[in-house]
């Protein structure tokens, strides 16, 4: 399959979502529309590195299509880390962004027949969020829809007004956090034991899993435990 082009993007918005993560808005250059399935990501080719491969950072696309030729990225930043480094001190408004996309295969099947297993970790909401109001906004035909997000604290709860604010418009979409490192009055623990309640009675399902790869590489397992096929499962590393 051919790469597709490298297109040229404009900064035109750059909010603060927490202390290490900012949520930056991406208007195309020379296109009237960007569109996209949701789920899949864009690649930066930032200036960090004389070596073209190392330059290159991908992120999943936060925002959904909407017949603009705007798109959302929420990025965390990484202490050590030269791409993000980069983004957080020399990306401003009004910035251009050389980038490639949309790419992967990370989105939902056509039709949604089985109930829907949204888990991830901290940016790892970031598709999920694109493939919810996707669903919505389209009138979308689903069954049950269970967004299971963990982070460590409140501060760190990524569109958690927003998320919850949708909940109660779409039927069958159950919004699910849960926090590692805080008590609070919503619930605590990791992902693992909220999906592995859900599924006792093993309905019928799709699961989608984003984050860190030990997240990622846990869930597998316990899904496939629990009885279902590796096939049910697809899966994404942060990015």
């Amino acid at each position: 399959m051919a790469l597709l082009p490298w297109l040229k993007g404009k900064v035109v918005r750059i909010e603060k979502e927490t202390d290490f993560t900012h949520r930056f808005w991406v208007e195309v250059q020379d296109l009237a529309e960007f569109d996209f399935k949701p789920g899949q990501f864009v690649t930066l080719d930032l200036p960090i590195d004389p070596k073209p491969t190392r330059r290159l950072r991908s992120y999943s696309i936060a925002s959904w299509p909407d017949g603009t030729n705007v798109f959302e990225l929420v990025i965390v930043l990484n202490q050590t880390g030269a791409g993000t480094q980069y983004i957080f001190n020399e990306i401003k408004v009004g910035s251009e962004l050389t980038f490639r996309g949309p790419q992967g295969v990370f989105v939902l099947p056509e039709k949604l027949e089985k109930d829907i297993f949204l888990i991830c970790t901290g940016t790892g909401v970031a598709p999920f969020r694109s493939m919810v109001h996707h669903i919505f906004n389209r009138n979308i035909a689903h069954k049950n829809i269970y967004l299971i997000f963990g982070t460590r604290t409140q501060q760190d709860m990524l569109y958690h007004q927003e998320l919850t604010e949708l909940q109660n418009k779409l039927t069958g979409f159950y919004y699910l956090p849960t926090l590692s490192r805080e008590q609070w009055d919503g619930r605590t623990g990791y992902v693992h034991g909220v999906y592995e309640e859900l599924c006792k009675d093993r309905p019928d399902a799709h699961f989608y899993l984003c984050g860190w790869k030990n997240m990622i590489d846990d869930a597998r397992k316990n899904i496939q435990e629990m009885g279902y096929d590796r096939k049910a499962i697809n899966s994404e590393l942060y990015g």
